[in-house]
C-alpha cells in the first residue's frame, strides 16, 4: 500500500489533488475560515462526548447490579460496603445515590429536593458540549450561504459586460467557486446534526436508567423500618430533570 501511494504521489496526482483541495478552501475566503473553525469545534465536541459520555462514567454496570440487589444488601448487613461505593464512585449514579443516602434522615420534601438538585446538575454535566453543536448546526450553513452571496456580489460587481462569452465563462467559474462555501457549510452541519441526535438520545436513555436505579435506592431505604416523614416505596424521581438540550 505504501509503495502504491508513493507511486501515486510521484506521478503527480496526489500533489494535484492537494493543490485543488487547497484552492477550494482558499477560494472560500474569510467565510471558509469560519466554517473550518466550526468544523474543528464540532470535531472537538464529538470526541469529548465519545470519551466522557460512556456507560462507565454514568451508569457503571457493576454498581447498577448492586443497586438492583440492594434489598439483599439490607438483609445481609452489607449496606456499608454499598455506601462506600457511592462515596468513592466517580460516576453520575454513584454521586446521586450518595446524595440520597446522606439525606436519608431528612424529611421527605427536603431529601427529595436535594436529590433532584443533584440530578439536575448531573443532567447539565451530561449535556455539556451539546450547545456548541447546536450553534455549529445553525451557523455553518448560514456562513456557507453568506460566503456564496458575497462571492456572487464580487463576481457580478466586477463584470462590466455580461454579454460577452469570455465574461460568461468567468462568471460560471466564479459562481462555482462561490458555491464552495455552501457545500462546506453543509458538510460541517450534517455530521453535527447526526452526532447531536445520537448524543441526545443516549443522554435520554441514561437519564431514564438513572431514574429507575435511584428510585430503587430511595425505596429500599425504608426497608428496615417504616420511618414516618421519610421517603417510602411510593416516592421515586418522577420529576427527574429533562435530559434534552
Amino acid at each position: 500500500m505504501l509503495t502504491a501511494f508513493t507511486q501515486f504521489s510521484v506521478s503527480g496526482v496526489a500533489p494535484e489533488a492537494l493543490q485543488k483541495t487547497w484552492k477550494f478552501f482558499a477560494d472560500g475566503g474569510f467565510f471558509m475560515l469560519l466554517i473550518v473553525f466550526c468544523s474543528v469545534l464540532a470535531l472537538m465536541v464529538i470526541v469529548y462526548k465519545l470519551i466522557t459520555l460512556t456507560k462507565a462514567s454514568v451508569v457503571p454496570g457493576r454498581l447498577a447490579g448492586d443497586i438492583e440487589l440492594i434489598e439483599t444488601h439490607y438483609e445481609n448487613d452489607r449496606l456499608e460496603r454499598l455506601r462506600a461505593e457511592f462515596r468513592e464512585g466517580d460516576s453520575s449514579l454513584a454521586r446521586l445515590c450518595d446524595v440520597a443516602m446522606r439525606n436519608e434522615d431528612l424529611p421527605i420534601g427536603e431529601a427529595k429536593e436535594a436529590v433532584q438538585a443533584s440530578a439536575r446538575e448531573e443532567v447539565v454535566r451530561m449535556n455539556a458540549g451539546l450547545p456548541i453543536l447546536d450553534v455549529v448546526i445553525t451557523v455553518a450553513p448560514l456562513l456557507g450561504l453568506l460566503g456564496t452571496a458575497s462571492g456572487l456580489v464580487l463576481i457580478f460587481g466586477n463584470t462590466e459586460d455580461l454579454t460577452s462569452g469570455a465574461n460568461n465563462a468567468k462568471i460560471g467559474a466564479g459562481i462555482a467557486r462561490a458555491l464552495g462555501t455552501t457545500i462546506a457549510g453543509m458538510v460541517v452541519a450534517v455530521p453535527s446534526v447526526v452526532a447531536h441526535s445520537y448524543f441526545t438520545r443516549k443522554i435520554e436513555t441514561m437519564a431514564a436508567r438513572l431514574e429507575v436505579l435511584l428510585g430503587g435506592v430511595i425505596s429500599a431505604r425504608d426497608l428496615p423500618a417504616g420511618r414516618d416523614g421519610k421517603m417510602d416505596s411510593r416516592q421515586t424521581l418522577s420529576q427527574f430533570p429533562d435530559s434534552g438540550r
